[in-house]
């Protein structure tokens, strides 16, 4: 049974966790194996195994980290949820008894978090122990028990169940309809104020005039039956195996967009921005994408997505390096305009994945530019909750390691059967509107094809 508790709880009083992770994968691998017919081969064989619900998971192609079953769940609200989140976490990881004979990324004591977008929202941000975690990483199989002080670890036995795909499904509009969203796209992109220039970006990185605010719309899926999340992310993860599949507290999806990595206080990053919708083929598509991504627009978009973290990160980090020029990132359905960032904690820093992620988060790819009076302005603007769609959505262990995506191409189910997909778009004074309105489709055809509505 999961124990909830607020941030202040656990700082007072933090529970005492005794953790043991051991390799499942060896020839005779003894008592406890979880698996009732052998070591699963595929992801797909993996998922078979869970339960239809409450489980976690962050996976990237074949390698990743599944939890199950729940021995706490933290959570917090508000302007200082990183904060409280993360402080709640070293008191747990502090009071912690750990038996790691794996040592390899996310074994030991781990947890899943999901945190909301603005201290604005209704939502709260989650951290989540499981009781057990399956993890898979350069081809060694472990299993982690974390269970409170003096209970005793009931070994599972997991059983394939069938995935169920989704075949039911019907969406209707959410907050606003695709027309209502354009006129704001019009509406906002009439309060920018234009760069000349990308290379101009750097200048104004001390000017409150907003020159980019993102904005996001909603749509509602419904079923006839109880989603199948295991069938869900299995459809996100055969089509999308480079970019981060998970679900954590409901929050289901596949993003591209790696905020946050921090390996042995290495950290790296991911920044996109710049999208271009692919009709057929993306292979053959690189070239209208490369012209298209180089135009003002997109280009000065991406210059404020690397100014926005090479800033950031350098509040928290030292050796802050980003990639000169953006690469092209072909997805299924989509080519985006990508660098990727890479940096190093102080050695003697007692940050982990969660502070660094604070650190960085709203980057101007989920907010604007620049950031403190774009992130008012969407709190503003918007007339939705982005709950924790676009936050940090990830995992940590006890070693300050961890792996935070942006919540993209996702949907936080609601309830069996009502799951709530969103998409955004960058929005800058060139902005066309029935452009945008296509992009937030693009976006939002992930989620729909792995519930079956395209």
């Amino acid at each position: 049974m999961t124990t909830t508790f607020d941030t202040s709880d656990i700082r007072t009083a933090p529970p005492r966790l005794h953790v043991r992770s051991r390799f499942v994968d060896d020839v005779e691998p003894g008592p406890g194996f979880p698996f009732e017919s052998g070591l699963p081969t595929t992801v797909e064989q993996t998922l078979e195994l869970l339960p239809t619900s409450a489980f976690s998971c962050w996976v990237r192609d074949t390698s990743g980290l599944i939890g199950f079953g729940r021995t706490l769940r933290i959570r917090a609200r508000g302007r200082d949820r990183f904060t409280e989140l993360s402080e709640a976490w070293k008191a747990i990881t502090d009071a912690a008894n750990i038996e790691d004979e794996v040592d390899l990324l996310g074994s030991g004591l781990m947890c899943f978090a999901t945190v909301a977008y603005s201290g604005e929202s209704e939502v709260d941000s989650l951290i989540h122990v499981p009781e057990f975690v399956l993890g898979r990483r350069g081809g060694r199989v472990w299993m982690t028990s974390i269970i409170a002080e003096g209970a005793a670890p009931v070994p599972p036995v997991l059983k394939s169940e069938p995935l169920r795909r989704v075949t039911s499904a019907t969406s209707s509009a959410g907050d606003l309809d695709s027309a209502s969203w354009a006129d704001l796209v019009d509406k906002v992109s009439r309060m920018l104020t234009p760069v000349g220039d990308s290379a101009e970006v750097d200048a104004f990185t001390d000017d409150s005039t907003l020159r980019k605010i993102v904005l996001a719309r909603d749509e509602l899926v419904t079923t006839d039956d109880d989603i199948d999340v295991r069938s869900v992310l299995g459809a996100l993860n055969r089509s999308y195996p480079s970019c981060w599949t998970f679900d954590v507290a409901g929050l289901i999806g596949s993003t591209p967009e790696l905020l946050i990595g921090v390996e042995n206080n290495r950290v790296s990053s991911r920044v996109l921005a710049g999208t271009y919708r692919v009709e057929n083929d993306p292979t053959a598509e690189m070239p209208a994408a490369r012209k298209l991504l180089s135009a003002h627009k997109d280009s000065t978009e991406h210059a404020f997505a690397i100014a926005s973290l090479q800033r950031s990160l350098s509040s928290v980090a030292d050796d802050v390096s980003v990639d000169e020029r953006p690469h092209l990132l072909p997805l299924a359905n989509v080519i985006h305009s990508a660098s990727d960032a890479s940096a190093h904690l102080p050695t003697d820093s007692c940050l982990n994945a969660l502070d660094v992620a604070a650190a960085v988060h709203p980057t101007a790819a989920v907010g604007g530019y620049p950031q403190a009076s774009a992130v008012a302005h969407v709190d503003e603007l918007e007339p939705l909750d982005r709950g924790r769609y676009s936050g940090p959505v990830g995992w940590m262990d006890d070693r300050g390691n961890g792996q935070f995506g942006i919540a993209l191409r996702c949907g936080q189910l609601e309830d069996r059967n009502r799951i709530r997909l969103f998409a955004g778009a960058g929005i800058m004074p060139d902005s066309d509107p029935v452009a945008e309105v296509a992009e937030t489709e693009a976006k939002f055809a992930p989620m729909r094809r792995a519930l079956g509505l395209e």
